[in-house]
């Protein structure tokens, strides 16, 4: 049994210890969203658009995300309506700024890698870029979402008369509590997985602003920064799209409640 094999199965068992049901859910779709990232990497290299690849892509990550990973149908349908209106602005900003930024491709540290292979391979590194950039930030969307909706959904169980406005203040009040932490939980990720890159800027002496021009450095920290704008952006974009489903709701209970004093 290899090391990955083993680590898999005991992730496997603490998520269905400790979650149960919505645990294994949560496995499966960590297994299916595996196999969809691996599809993009097929069709791109097929020469299919990586934009339109990644964007389809995207949606299916998100459903499988957040529908797999809560029985509760109100948030489950917020969560994935906000963060599909989050992802379409983030490639709306994300399109220009990597154009702009000219961080694709390689830099001069991968050129011992690259060494003895072509680079010549019929695909617009821009847009691999692009579409690498619109990934790194599913989990982040994903994640601030369904805190969110779900954070709202049981204000609602617990107060059904709550008013809308204060419905919204709550979210914006949850939003606000998930902000730091999940900014803590990019920088500390980004940071771990380059901490070699780091070490090896340090050993071949690079200036600070060396660094801050590098391609590789430049390149994850737009996705970093991505990533932290699309869980700003998801807040308030979650708390009105809830607000705006529990006014619709409200206001079509009302009309059955009409319809049938009219009806007596």
């Amino acid at each position: 049994m290899s090391t990955i094999t083993l680590l898999g199965l005991i992730l496997l068992i603490l998520m269905v210890v400790v979650g149960g049901k919505a645990g294994a859910q949560s496995f499966l779709a960590l297994l299916l969203n595996f196999g969809l990232l691996f599809l993009t990497i097929v069709l791109v290299a097929f020469h299919f658009s990586p934009l339109i690849v990644t964007l389809v892509v995207g949606m299916m990550v998100l459903a499988l995300t957040i529908f797999m990973s809560s029985g509760d149908d109100l948030s489950s349908t917020v969560a994935f309506i906000a963060s599909a209106l989050v992802l379409v602005l983030l490639i709306l900003l994300i399109v220009p700024v990597e154009h702009w930024a000219m961080v694709q491709g390689f830099g001069p540290e991968d050129s011992e890698d690259l060494e003895g292979l072509s680079v010549l391979v019929g695909i617009s590194f821009v847009q691999v870029t692009i579409a690498t950039a619109i990934l790194s930030t599913l989990g982040a969307i994903a994640e601030a979402a369904m805190a969110i909706a779900a954070g709202l959904s049981e204000i609602l169980d617990q107060h059904p008369q709550v008013t809308l406005k204060a419905l919204f203040g709550d979210g914006i009040t949850v939003g606000k509590q998930i902000i730091g932490t999940t900014f803590n939980t990019l920088f500390f990720g980004f940071f771990g997985g380059f901490l070699a890159l780091f070490i090896w800027f340090t050993g071949v002496h690079y200036s600070f602003g060396k660094i801050l021009n590098d391609k590789i450095f430049v390149a994850e920290i737009l996705m970093i920064l991505f990533s932290m704008l699309s869980v700003l952006l998801t807040v308030p974009v979650t708390t009105w799209v809830m607000t705006r489903a529990v006014a619709e709701k409200r206001r079509h209970a009302a009309q059955q409640a009409s319809s049938q004093d009219q009806v007596k």
